[in-house]
């Protein structure tokens, strides 16, 4: 290849430009990496605070899948600490539920003794509606659960965190939440690896980063003069803002994190690592850190914890953090004139959460990253021979006790 096909433009830092530009470094190309944010890692960066327990900027990333292909990527830039992840809600200051939903909340809120999953069953059917076909999230959830338990858990957590009523959005919003009869009470019950990185995802992020042939450029923004002299560019940046909004913004919600120091070295007993809160107050959880393993960094006899309240991106910065999706479907309508006009551009590919406008998990992103990658190399005639963008042929899979 000349040193013009060799060269490639990732811009965004976090997981998708991460797994791009370590995929085609490894394959032989040249990568330069840019993000306008001062640090790597995109939303999932961490750090040790003055409390000495290590935060999440942007809130808990917590590592859950069922592909193995992808944990075998990610394990060889960390090792991995098992983590299963619980939640309680606070239905008052005094009764804390699991949630998801699951026996035991519905025994507790409705102080209705159910002994067994199939009593728990027997109940939520009488309080579930017949909605063959549910046009929203609301009618979902009142097919599944019935009307007490989604306005209790569901309605205001969603006006807080959508700033719409259930009866706006679409039913696929909610139907990624399980609702569960049994006692099972982990959050992701159903992914066979749950973890977290031992020493923080800056870390792991720092080691994909570290190839000879990756450039990371910070606190850089995009300019469409970059693309020039580069062979192709993979872009995680907003594709309403490439294109200058031309159909009208993508909207997102973006997150305030209101930090506070408590005293204690440890989560009290009982108290999972993250509460849900359902009332109509501004907050919707709140993430005890040194809950989490590998959290407790430095001994202090103080702890962090961080409150979330959610916003409009453009009240926040234009920190975009999960885009709207709402059952007509209005903005995917915009989002696909936007693809349009990228698929008929030479050389430009659009990844991750922003350039694609889903809502995607950690492993998601990794996943479609390598995918992406492979397929760019397969239709490159003149790739490097002997590359591969996918895991290595002997993934050093490691675990760690937690």
């Amino acid at each position: 290849m000349t040193s013009w096909d060799r060269r490639i433009l990732v811009v965004g830092a976090g997981f998708a430009g991460a797994v791009h530009a370590r995929a085609l470094a490894e394959a032989g190309y040249e990568v330069d990496v840019i993000d306008q944010r001062p640090h790597i890692a995109g939303n999932a960066f961490d750090s040790v605070d003055d409390n000495g327990v290590r935060v999440h900027r942007y809130g808990p990333h917590l590592f859950h899948t069922n592909n193995e292909r992808v944990v075998d990527w990610m394990a060889r830039f960390t090792t991995l600490v098992p983590y299963e992840h619980k939640v309680l809600a606070e239905v008052t200051p005094q009764l804390l539920v699991p949630l998801p939903v699951n026996r035991r909340t519905i025994a507790e809120v409705f102080g209705t003794p159910l002994p067994d999953e199939a009593a728990a069953r027997a109940f939520l059917d009488t309080l579930a509606e017949p909605i063959d076909a549910p046009a929203n999230a609301a009618e979902y959830l009142y097919s599944r659960i019935g009307r007490r338990l989604t306005d209790l858990f569901f309605r205001p957590y969603t006006r807080k965190m959508w700033a719409m009523d259930l009866e706006e959005m679409s039913a696929a919003v909610v139907q990624r939440i399980p609702l569960r009869t049994d006692d099972e009470d982990r959050y992701f019950p159903n992914d066979r690896f749950q973890f977290l990185p031992a020493d923080g995802y800056t870390a792991m992020f720092e080691r994909i980063f570290d190839h000879p042939r990756i450039r990371v450029s910070l606190s850089t923004s995009f300019a469409p003069a970059m693309r020039r002299g580069m062979a192709h560019c993979f872009n995680s940046m907003p594709i309403d803002t490439y294109y200058g909004d031309r159909f009208g913004p993508l909207p997102y919600r973006s997150i305030r994190f209101h930090h506070a120091t408590e005293q204690g070295e440890t989560a009290p007993a009982g108290r999972a690592a993250t509460v849900n809160f359902t009332d109509a107050g501004p907050f919707t959880r709140e993430t005890d850190w040194s809950a989490l393993p590998h959290h407790r960094v430095l001994p202090t006899g103080r702890r962090t914890l961080t409150r979330e309240e959610p916003c409009d991106y453009r009240d926040n910065g234009f920190e975009r953090y999960y885009p709207v999706k709402t059952s007509d479907g209005r903005y995917d309508a915009i989002y696909r004139q936007y693809k349009a006009l990228a698929d008929r551009e030479e050389g430009l590919t659009f990844i991750g959460r922003c350039g694609t406008y889903q809502y995607l998990d950690m492993h998601q992103v990794i996943n479609q990253s390598l995918m992406g990658v492979a397929s760019f190399l397969a239709a490159a005639s003149d790739a490097p021979s002997g590359s591969s963008a996918s895991a290595s042929s002997e993934p050093s899979y490691q675990t760690q006790p937690g």
